[in-house]
């Protein structure tokens, strides 16, 4: 057996300048960055020890397993308040000025920056909507790839951005999580063939998804998603409860015994965002339908349970087995659920 290698004594995310929860994909660009700033080709002589600690970093925090031992044996495997005093932080390594210079882009680029921003400034109310219930990227991670950009990409990047913000509404802006989803896809835009160039698969798809699966999840989709009919129906019918109605609806709630939401099989929230927004989106109107002012606190929560349920069914109705679906809807017919016919199939959102 091999000799276990020996715990570096220093602070290896020091090194790349990272912090100790970084992801894999951060770790990659943090490393091939700072290689080809310290590089003995580049930097001259006095870059081949900084160069060799830089590769030793990486080979340690890229490994899974040593990776694991590293951060038990420092300390850092205690979650986010055991890391928090490792974290880097960019005053302690210096703040370089982005340069505003021009970014050289090919006319296809410049072709779909324009759609962007263009579709930026026309954002519908259901895209809106929908763009404050995805899932933007960590903002960790954003800052992490805007560390290692060289200048005139850096310049680029808060170009786009500067734009963003004058052709998003003020009251969308301030919407959680509309503008960082926004930026996080132009940064795909913006950066991709920095990214194409310095990430190798699967860290480049991997961010590729990361930055653009928010936007492609909430933009040009329908509202509910493919079974947005008998949601809008399921919507209107429950707008239309009386007290009576919304009691039935809460007992039926806790007879159907409601746990977590179940997925169909070959989906999940984690591996379909566009699917997840129209549930989450679905279940929150469905529950927004629901006038339970005057009923005791604890039975309106259910009732509103109850209705983010079956929307969440019928967001999802065209993935489940006919009899899956009919097991899992059945506390709810004939009353909220008429036999409507399920859609057809799903669009996939395109990655750029």
């Amino acid at each position: 057996m091999p000799p276990r290698p020996t715990l570096p004594a220093d602070d290896l995310y020091a090194r790349l300048e990272l912090p100790t929860d970084a992801t894999p994909e951060a770790i990659e660009i943090a490393w091939r960055a700072l290689l080809r700033r310290h590089h003995p080709d580049v930097a001259g002589p006095t870059g081949l020890e900084r160069a060799k600690r830089i590769n030793v970093a990486h080979d340690w925090l890229s490994d899974p397993e040593l990776r694991g031992r590293y951060d038990r044996e420092r300390g850092f495997d205690g979650g986010p308040a055991a890391r928090r005093g490792s974290v880097w932080r960019a005053a302690d390594h210096g703040d370089r000025t982005a340069a505003r210079t021009a970014w050289s882009r090919s006319p296809r680029e410049v072709d779909q920056v324009a759609h962007f921003l263009d579709h930026v400034g026309a954002l519908t109310t259901d895209e809106l909507d929908r763009l404050a219930m995805a899932d933007p990227a960590p903002i960790a991670f954003g800052a992490t790839i805007r560390r290692f950009l060289p200048d005139d990409r850096r310049a680029a990047l808060e170009a786009i951005e500067v734009e963003i913000g004058r052709r998003l509404s003020p009251a969308a802006a301030v919407r959680h999580g509309i503008r960082d989803t926004i930026r996080a896809y132009a940064a795909e835009l913006v950066l991709g063939p920095f990214l194409d160039e310095l990430l190798s698969e699967p860290f480049r798809e991997r961010t590729r998804e990361r930055l653009s699966r928010g936007w492609e999840a909430a933009v040009d989709q329908p509202r509910y998603g493919p079974n947005g009919g008998p949601v809008e129906s399921l919507i209107g019918r429950l707008r239309g409860l009386d007290a009576t109605g919304i009691k039935s609806l809460a007992s039926l709630g806790v007879r159907a015994r409601l746990g977590d939401e179940p997925w169909p099989p070959g989906t999940s929230p984690d591996d379909d965002e566009a699917l997840r927004v129209s549930s989450a989106l679905a279940g929150r109107d469905a529950a927004a339908a629901v006038s339970a002012t005057k009923l005791d606190p604890r039975a309106a929560s259910r009732a509103r349970r109850a209705a983010e349920r079956i929307a969440h069914l019928l967001v999802l109705r065209h993935a489940f087995a006919p009899s899956a679906f009919e097991t899992l809807t059945a506390p709810w017919r004939p009353w909220l659920l008429p036999d409507d016919p399920p859609a057809p199939s799903v669009r996939r959102p395109r990655h750029v």
